[in-house]
């Protein structure tokens, strides 16, 4: 099964190639290291893991905490196909078909930030707009942020990103079990949606429904 891995570890040489053994030993195949944090001493890396058979995310967690050093932040279940390019797949979909950006952006941000769902509320009356696979029937924010944030609520790890010019406030959701976004996870996601905006804006798009 294919997992993501997010480990703080001290930033030395040597350091990465210590998790990567032990990773090894485990019988993890590892498909993808991101450098998500340098800095103060410590690295902070997503790994996309080949795990052999069924492993649970506790499980995973266990075995890798015992490494000397090393902080498991989060383990959990991916889609992520590593290798691709999912973001630049996107723009494309998007520049093609503008009149449906958001749609196609709420149904493509769960795979790009390894969340579970996402969807797009409106600013005037909080009214679920589009939604992905997944996502909730109702969700209820009580106060959206003016910028891009994070924040846990009801068990779950969210990103908020609003969209000003469009009327919306775009929410990505991750199970408790993995861990907060990180701010690299949120200016990513921050200049998709962006750069979605701004390919709405051009094609004239407005606050139609699809």
């Amino acid at each position: 099964m294919l997992l993501r891995l997010r480990v703080s570890l001290p930033d030395r040489p040597g350091g990465l190639g210590q998790v990567a053994k032990a990773l090894g030993a485990l019988g993890a195949d590892i498909l993808q290291v991101t450098v998500l944090e340098r800095e103060a001493g410590r690295a902070v890396d997503d790994f996309t893991v080949s795990w052999p058979g069924p492993v649970t995310a506790s499980e995973a967690r266990e075995r890798l905490s015992a490494m000397p050093g090393v902080r498991v932040e989060g383990v959990w279940a991916t889609k992520e196909v590593p290798g691709s390019a999912p973001d630049y797949d996107l723009l494309m979909h998007v520049a093609a078909e503008p009149a449906r950006g958001f749609a196609t952006l709420v149904d493509a941000l769960p795979a790009l930030c390894g969340a579970e769902w996402s969807l797009a509320l409106t600013l005037a009356d909080g009214a679920i707009r589009h939604a992905s696979l997944a996502a909730p029937a109702e969700f209820f924010l009580p106060e959206p942020p003016p910028r891009a944030a994070t924040m846990d609520s009801d068990k779950r790890r969210l990103m908020l990103l609003p969209v000003v010019a469009q009327g919306l406030h775009v929410v990505v959701a991750r199970e408790e079990e993995g861990p907060m976004f990180h701010r690299a996870e949120l200016e990513r996601a921050a200049r998709i949606v962006a750069v979605v905006a701004k390919l709405a804006a051009r094609a004239g798009v407005t606050r139609k429904p699809d």
